[in-house]
């Protein structure tokens, strides 16, 4: 491979161009072009241009010992789709699908509308061209003069539409996210189907990670308030969060206390502050109240 390699690693691997095939084991190399599945005797070389889907399987930590994590990447050769399925611990599976899908995504030109709503209402923001960059959960969008960023801990919604753009109707992939509290949605078309498709992908792979994270964490109403107060006096320095809530320094103790374990605060010399986890639940029970 001419081009830089920017993973390369040992694993087991499907090597024909089916996902019946028995696993073999081999090496896994990726360049910013192309994807190399190489065994003692046989090489599939997948060209990234050709990769339209890719698909992650996570294995709960409990059963990592008897079964590997994969990443399944769907790609088109001649008329005919075929699938290669790569199995590695879960560690390893983590770290390459994400260079996996900024090889696939990163630099791609966008057209994007930002704010293209705030707070429910329509902006007249222009469409204008940016390039598109995979940030750990989240993505940028950089455009002449700035950069449009949007966490995923701040998305309450994502879904895929079509809008006119220039005269023409267009697929896009719409957001809705709360950055600072405030509710607006962002609006992004990417001439390539295959990559409209791809981030889209990506979104909910790494939006699912978040929820299920989320998924067996119960508050009582006491600890919203507190997270609320957190996010909101956020530019307040120096303003006690018990004054804030009206309650004892003791009892807001062991509120942040029970939310430092749960991993939604972390605490430091400037006071409590939000975990990712914690801008989700904020920001979904604002959602909430503003609906």
């Amino acid at each position: 491979m001419s081009e830089s390699v920017i993973a390369d690693f040992v694993a087991s691997f499907n090597s024909e161009r089916s996902a019946r095939a028995e696993p073999v084991k081999g090496r896994v190399l990726l360049s910013q072009k192309r994807l190399v599945l190489a065994a003692d005797d046989s090489k599939t070389t997948i060209p990234l241009s050709s990769i339209f889907d890719v698909a992650v399987g996570h294995v709960p930590p409990d059963l990592g010992d008897f079964f590997d994590s994969t990443v399944t990447v769907a790609f088109e050769k001649g008329n005919d789709r075929f699938v290669a399925v790569v199995e590695a611990d879960d560690d390893t599976i983590e770290k390459f699908s994400t260079v996996l899908f900024k090889a696939l995504l990163n630099g791609t030109d966008t057209t994007v509308q930002h704010p293209a709503e705030i707070g429910g209402r329509v902006t007249d923001s222009e469409y204008v061209p940016a390039k598109l960059f995979l940030d750990p959960k989240g993505v940028k969008f950089k455009r002449q003069g700035d950069t449009v960023t949007v966490s995923l801990a701040a998305v309450t919604k994502f879904e895929r539409s079509t809008r006119e753009i220039a005269g023409s109707e267009r697929a896009v992939l719409s957001v809705r996210h709360m950055p600072d509290g405030q509710a607006m949605t962002t609006v992004a078309a990417i001439p390539s189907a295959r990559k409209l498709s791809l981030l889209g992908r990506y979104l909910r792979l790494e939006y699912s990670d978040l929820m299920a994270e989320l998924k067996d964490i119960e508050l009582a109403d006491p600890e919203i308030e507190l997270l609320v107060a957190v996010y909101s006096t956020g530019d307040m320095d120096g303003i006690p969060l018990a004054n804030v809530l009206d309650r004892e320094a003791s009892e807001v103790t062991m509120l942040v206390n029970d939310l430092s374990e749960k991993d939604l605060l972390t605490t430091g010399e400037a006071g409590p502050t939000l975990t990712p986890k914690g801008r989700v639940v904020v920001n979904r029970h604002l959602e909430d109240v503003n609906e």
